[in-house]
């Protein structure tokens, strides 16, 4: 299927309140949840992303409304660049915990480990957040906002920044008390770049996140199985 010309990309304005909310997603929010709202951790989680998703949508709404046209114009290659990026995923996922087994339990992951226990908590609130709001909140900063910036200035810069970014986001709470941890984040790399490659390729933010979703809903379900036979 023939590539289709990026032109998807946030307003300038948009742009920069995308990129502001970053520091606020990861640190100031939840710290102001902590120290002013005395949350537990799924109630932070949970209201880091609720707040997230509506401020990001509310940022970029003609940017989404554009991009579902997109969609909406061209079902098929949306389609085609979300099923064939998650068959890629797998198995590229296959030969990264190879290569992390040389070095660690890949398995052992700190932050699906994370997410298990706060699902534990709250199930029907993690699931909804992991499923639904973290795609919206994560393709919003990292794809529309640091990817696509960087792709209209150089393609191949805005891959090395967003995958490493990326990366960094899901491991650096756990890797400043345990550096050992940073060699997890060898496992975001194939989903830092096939989402990218989704959403450039379809040329709309929401085949990356649909495959977001998809990803997040499958991984899920295999910890949640995986628990239960434990």
């Amino acid at each position: 299927m023939e590539k289709r010309e990026f032109t998807s990309r946030l307003s300038p304005l948009a742009t920069v309140l995308v990129l502001l909310w970053l520091p606020m997603h990861v640190y100031g929010l939840p710290w102001l949840l902590v120290h002013v709202g005395g949350m537990t951790d799924y109630e932070i989680n949970f209201v880091s992303y609720a707040v997230g998703a509506v401020y990001l949508v509310a940022v970029g709404f003609s940017f989404l409304r554009r991009d579902f046209d997109v969609l909406v114009e061209q079902p098929l290659r949306v389609l085609f660049q979300v099923a064939g990026c998650y068959g890629a995923m797998l198995l590229m996922n296959m030969a990264v915990g190879g290569l992390l087994s040389f070095f660690t339990d890949p398995t052992a992951n700190p932050n699906n480990e994370a997410v298990m226990e706060l699902v534990s908590d709250s199930y029907g609130k993690m699931s909804a957040a992991a499923i639904f709001l973290a795609p919206i909140v994560e393709e919003m900063l990292f794809r529309a906002g640091i990817f696509s910036t960087l792709r209209h200035k150089s393609r191949w810069l805005a891959y090395l920044v967003t995958i490493l970014l990326f990366g960094i986001y899901h491991v650096w709470g756990y890797a400043l008390n345990d550096p050992m941890s940073w060699l997890y984040l060898v496992q975001y790399v194939p989903a830092g770049y096939l989402l990218c490659r989704c959403y450039e390729y379809s040329d709309s933010l929401w085949g990356s996140i649909f495959f977001h979703m998809l990803t997040n809903f499958v991984s899920l379900q295999l910890m949640q199985l995986a628990k239960e036979l434990l």
